[in-house]
């Protein structure tokens, strides 16, 4: 099982579980979001619709509310009915004409407005006036709505269902006298059918489970399509009631006018039906979303693995041996830079195998060479001190001071080359000088040196036998192609920045034509021979020694500079430091 989820574990795998993941969190967390707020919305744009329709049924309900009031208040300051009760207060009984005339005025108002059944018209000691017959007050409200209807002075009071028949309304308002001050002439007692505020159910016809409650101002039920107990509907800061087990939102209106309060029932599931197609829509948008992710999330994946898996194939063939540099081209500037990257590596890794296998090669054959050079280097130094001993003895000084040179001259060249391959430029300087001893041997007067070295520089480290080459070259092609003395000038110094050392090895002789030099630099670049026999040599060996050993620090090399008829100047530029050993 773990081997099987280590297999798994691939960077594809990872981009593809990290993305989905991601998505699949913003996708949840937009969708929970989204759900939220426009479910909020969908209750709110609901409750303001119900507030609105509250706001106008109760509109409705004061038009017809003022309706009855303005009736009743034209009835209460008629002039006949002022002058009747006028004449009652004064102790003169109306009689049967006169109340019988009063009915006749009190009902042409009546016709005016469907809601009012009847008026009914009592003095002040609660005896009945109208209709005709006898009657009391007393019998037909009770005494606390004669006594608010006194404290309202006028206005008319609601007083609720009529006790006799609950399929009527009763409200009452005093009559006052115009031409006695105000003062108290009898109650209008004004008779409502109860239908007359059928606006509600029609309010809430086609709606079902929604219901709309009036009360007046003491939560009496007025009006209303609810069967049951309405008062913890009215209950103070009440939003949310239960009714046979489902919730209902309350919306209220009260009026300033009347006093009443409606009240407005929607079930909240009703509300709530566009939130359950929005659940699904959001539902299957974010399958939708995530599929669609999915698919890009594995094909960009894939675009992204699929280079680096071509290049570890790549990397994987150097395992055995075969390193090579990758020729694939990717479609990402990253992916293509580190495919650059490792044909460089690949490039530099091979090329630093070839110095590497050159080197070891010319070093064999610096070991083969010196191994044949030597055949009995022992045997060659006791033969030479004991050619010195017998000049010493004949007194051949200048000969006995040669051979001393030419033994530490074989010993300098056919020592060790692992152990003694780099040396000081002072020793390499001091070889240098032995050399110019012997040749004297071979051009006499004609040769002179001169060796200038800075101090600074006579302890730093550089390869053994670069300087003699090119002294070699000096003399031979040189000294010895001139006429006369000639002279070389073998000199040391450190550049300005102090970082590399210069050698130069100058002579005076007929330097080298124009053409010829061409020939000599153009074959040193291309890493050749000179065309020129015995011309490019030991020239073209140094270099080559020096590109081996200083293949870091470049650029490190050999420089030619010759004019005809003014000499030749070779000069080495190496570090002080560095270099393969």
């Amino acid at each position: 099982m773990v081997a099987r989820l280590s297999k798994m574990n691939t960077l594809r795998n990872q981009i593809l579980v990290v993305f989905l993941l991601a998505m699949g969190i913003v996708l949840l967390l937009v969708g929970i979001m989204t759900f939220q707020l426009v479910s909020t919305l969908l209750k709110n744009n609901a409750e303001k619709q119900m507030q609105q329709t509250a706001v106008q049924a109760s509109g409705r309900l004061e038009t017809l509310y003022q309706q009855i009031d303005m009736l009743s208040q034209q009835v209460a300051t008629n002039s006949y009915v002022q002058q009747l009760l006028i004449a009652e207060s004064d102790g003169h009984r109306s009689d049967f004409y006169k109340r019988q005339s009063l009915m006749q005025i009190i009902n042409s108002y009546q016709a005016y407005s469907d809601g009012i059944h009847s008026f009914e018209l009592y003095l002040p000691s609660y005896r009945r006036l109208l209709p005709l017959g006898e009657g009391h007050l007393a019998k037909r409200l009770d005494p606390n709505w004669v006594k608010q209807a006194n404290l309202a002075k006028g206005k008319m009071v609601w007083a609720g269902k009529d006790p006799k028949d609950p399929g009527y309304f009763l409200a009452i308002r005093r009559v006052s006298l115009m031409d006695r001050w105000f003062s108290n002439g009898g109650y209008l007692v004004i008779r409502i059918n109860a239908g007359f505020f059928q606006l509600i159910e029609a309010a809430s016809a086609g709606k079902e489970h929604e219901y709309m409650v009036l009360v007046d101002e003491q939560n009496r039920p007025i009006a209303s399509n609810y069967s049951g107990d309405s008062r913890p509907i009215f209950a103070e800061h009440q939003q949310v009631v239960t009714i046979h087990g489902q919730e209902y939102i309350v919306v209220k209106q009260t009026s300033e006018k009347t006093g009443w309060t409606l009240a407005i029932l929607t079930p909240i599931s009703t509300l709530t039906e566009g939130i359950t197609v929005l659940r699904t829509a959001i539902t299957i948008s974010a399958a939708a979303g995530f599929i669609i992710f999915l698919i890009f999330s594995y094909l960009l994946s894939t675009i992204i693995t699929r280079p680096i898996l071509t290049l570890t194939k790549t990397m994987r063939r150097a395992r055995q041996g075969e390193l090579k540099p990758s020729p694939h081209h990717f479609s990402t500037v990253e992916i293509n830079e580190l495919n650059e990257t490792y044909n460089q590596l690949a490039e530099n890794t091979n090329h630093l195998i070839q110095v590497v296998y050159e080197k070891e090669l010319l070093r064999s054959r610096s070991e083969l060479k010196a191994l044949q050079a030597q055949i009995n280097p022992h045997f060659l130094f006791n033969t030479l001190d004991a050619l010195y001993w017998s000049l010493e003895e004949k007194q051949e000084e200048e000969l006995a001071e040669l051979v001393i040179a030419m033994s530490e001259l074989f010993r300098y060249t056919i020592s060790d080359p692992k152990q003694d391959e780099w040396v000081s430029v002072k020793e390499e300087l001091e070889h240098v000088d032995r050399y110019l001893q012997i040749m004297k041997m071979r051009f006499g007067e004609r040769l002179t040196w001169e060796i200038s070295a800075a101090a600074e520089c006579e302890e730093a480290r550089m390869p053994k036998l670069l300087i003699q080459p090119l002294v070699e070259n000096a003399i031979l092609h040189g000294v010895g192609n001139k006429m006369g003395p000639g002279s070389v000038l073998i000199t040391a110094e450190r550049l300005a920045d102090d970082r590399k050392l210069v050698i130069t090895i100058k002579d005076d002789g007929p330097g080298i034509e124009p053409d010829a030099l061409q020939s000599i630099v153009r074959s040193l670049e291309e890493g050749k021979v000179s065309p020129l026999k015995g011309k490019g040599m030991a020239i073209a060996n140094v270099k080559k020694r020096l590109q081996l050993y200083y293949q870091e620090h470049q650029p490190s090399g050999l420089h030619i500079r010759s004019d005809a008829g003014q000499g030749t100047s070779v000069s080495l530029e190496i570090p002080c430091e560095g270099g393969i050993p």
